[in-house]
Protein backbone atom coordinates (compact mmCIF):
# COMPACT_ATOMS: atom_id res chain seq x y z
CA UNK A 1 0.00 0.00 0.00
CA UNK A 2 1.59 3.32 -1.04
CA UNK A 3 2.50 5.90 1.58
CA UNK A 4 1.38 9.50 1.17
CA UNK A 5 2.94 12.95 1.38
CA UNK A 6 1.43 16.43 1.58
CA UNK A 7 2.12 18.83 -1.28
CA UNK A 8 1.86 22.00 0.82
CA UNK A 9 0.67 22.79 4.33
CA UNK A 10 -2.38 24.81 3.29
CA UNK A 11 -3.32 22.54 0.39
CA UNK A 12 -5.66 19.53 0.59
CA UNK A 13 -3.99 17.64 -2.28
CA UNK A 14 -2.23 14.56 -0.93
CA UNK A 15 0.21 12.61 -3.06
CA UNK A 16 -0.69 8.91 -3.13
CA UNK A 17 1.79 7.67 -5.74
CA UNK A 18 4.60 8.81 -8.01
CA UNK A 19 3.14 6.85 -10.93
CA UNK A 20 0.01 4.85 -11.66
CA UNK A 21 2.10 1.66 -11.82
CA UNK A 22 2.65 1.93 -8.05
CA UNK A 23 -1.05 1.28 -7.42
CA UNK A 24 -2.13 -2.36 -7.22
CA UNK A 25 -5.48 -2.36 -9.03
CA UNK A 26 -5.82 -6.13 -9.20
CA UNK A 27 -8.42 -7.78 -11.40
CA UNK A 28 -11.28 -5.52 -10.26
CA UNK A 29 -9.52 -2.20 -11.09
CA UNK A 30 -9.71 -1.04 -7.46
CA UNK A 31 -6.67 -0.31 -5.27
CA UNK A 32 -6.34 0.73 -1.63
CA UNK A 33 -4.16 3.51 -0.33
CA UNK A 34 -3.57 4.64 3.23
CA UNK A 35 -3.72 8.36 3.95
CA UNK A 36 -2.54 8.89 7.49
CA UNK A 37 -4.45 6.19 9.38
CA UNK A 38 -7.38 5.88 6.96
CA UNK A 39 -7.81 3.60 3.97
CA UNK A 40 -9.51 4.81 0.81
CA UNK A 41 -10.13 3.14 -2.54
CA UNK A 42 -8.69 4.32 -5.84
CA UNK A 43 -10.39 2.94 -8.93
CA UNK A 44 -9.52 3.07 -12.60
CA UNK A 45 -12.25 3.11 -15.24
CA UNK A 46 -11.59 3.98 -18.89
CA UNK A 47 -8.22 5.59 -18.01
CA UNK A 48 -9.84 7.88 -15.40
CA UNK A 49 -9.06 7.66 -11.67
CA UNK A 50 -11.58 7.94 -8.83
CA UNK A 51 -11.19 8.05 -5.03
CA UNK A 52 -13.91 6.91 -2.65
CA UNK A 53 -14.51 5.48 0.81
CA UNK A 54 -13.09 2.08 1.72
CA UNK A 55 -16.42 0.85 3.10
CA UNK A 56 -19.97 0.93 1.78
CA UNK A 57 -22.22 3.40 3.64
CA UNK A 58 -25.01 0.81 3.83
CA UNK A 59 -23.55 -2.13 5.75
CA UNK A 60 -19.79 -1.53 5.78
CA UNK A 61 -18.83 -3.89 2.98
CA UNK A 62 -15.23 -3.42 1.88
CA UNK A 63 -15.41 -1.88 -1.58
CA UNK A 64 -11.95 -3.23 -2.43
CA UNK A 65 -13.73 -6.60 -2.69
CA UNK A 66 -16.40 -5.20 -5.01
CA UNK A 67 -16.17 -4.49 -8.71
CA UNK A 68 -16.78 -1.79 -11.30
CA UNK A 69 -19.75 -2.43 -13.58
CA UNK A 70 -19.97 -1.61 -17.29
CA UNK A 71 -21.44 1.83 -16.53
CA UNK A 72 -18.52 2.83 -14.29
CA UNK A 73 -20.24 2.33 -10.93
CA UNK A 74 -18.55 0.65 -7.99
CA UNK A 75 -20.62 -2.29 -6.73
CA UNK A 76 -20.53 -3.34 -3.08
CA UNK A 77 -19.76 -7.05 -2.59
CA UNK A 78 -22.30 -7.50 0.24
CA UNK A 79 -25.66 -6.41 -1.18
CA UNK A 80 -24.71 -5.23 -4.69
CA UNK A 81 -25.55 -1.58 -4.01
CA UNK A 82 -24.12 0.55 -6.81
CA UNK A 83 -22.49 3.96 -6.51
CA UNK A 84 -21.41 6.46 -9.16
CA UNK A 85 -17.68 7.01 -8.68
CA UNK A 86 -17.92 10.56 -10.07
CA UNK A 87 -20.49 11.95 -7.62
CA UNK A 88 -21.05 9.29 -4.92
CA UNK A 89 -24.74 8.87 -5.69
CA UNK A 90 -26.37 5.53 -5.06
CA UNK A 91 -27.59 4.57 -8.54
CA UNK A 92 -29.35 1.35 -7.54
CA UNK A 93 -32.03 3.32 -5.68
CA UNK A 94 -31.43 2.68 -1.98
CA UNK A 95 -30.72 6.34 -1.16
CA UNK A 96 -27.20 6.10 0.25
CA UNK A 97 -24.26 8.36 -0.59
CA UNK A 98 -20.65 7.22 -1.03
CA UNK A 99 -17.97 9.64 0.18
CA UNK A 100 -15.63 10.46 -2.70
CA UNK A 101 -12.75 12.84 -3.47
CA UNK A 102 -11.24 14.44 -6.59
CA UNK A 103 -8.15 12.80 -8.10
CA UNK A 104 -5.58 14.38 -10.38
CA UNK A 105 -2.68 12.86 -12.22
CA UNK A 106 0.24 15.13 -13.13
CA UNK A 107 3.87 14.69 -14.09
CA UNK A 108 4.63 14.98 -10.35
CA UNK A 109 2.40 12.06 -9.38
CA UNK A 110 -1.14 11.09 -8.44
CA UNK A 111 -2.97 13.22 -5.88
CA UNK A 112 -6.26 13.05 -3.96
CA UNK A 113 -7.93 16.22 -2.69
CA UNK A 114 -8.83 15.18 0.83
CA UNK A 115 -9.00 17.23 3.99
CA UNK A 116 -7.02 15.39 6.64
CA UNK A 117 -7.75 17.53 9.66
CA UNK A 118 -11.21 18.42 10.77
CA UNK A 119 -12.21 15.60 13.07
CA UNK A 120 -14.60 12.76 12.52
CA UNK A 121 -16.91 14.52 10.10
CA UNK A 122 -14.17 15.02 7.52
CA UNK A 123 -14.19 11.25 6.92
CA UNK A 124 -17.93 10.53 6.89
Amino acid sequence: MPTTNHMEKDDNWVKIAEHINELDFGGNHIAVVRIERKKICIARFKEELFAFAYTCPHAGGMLIDGYIDAMGNVVCPLHRYKFCMKNGRNVSGEGYYLKHWPVKQTEDGIFVNIKLSGGLFGWL
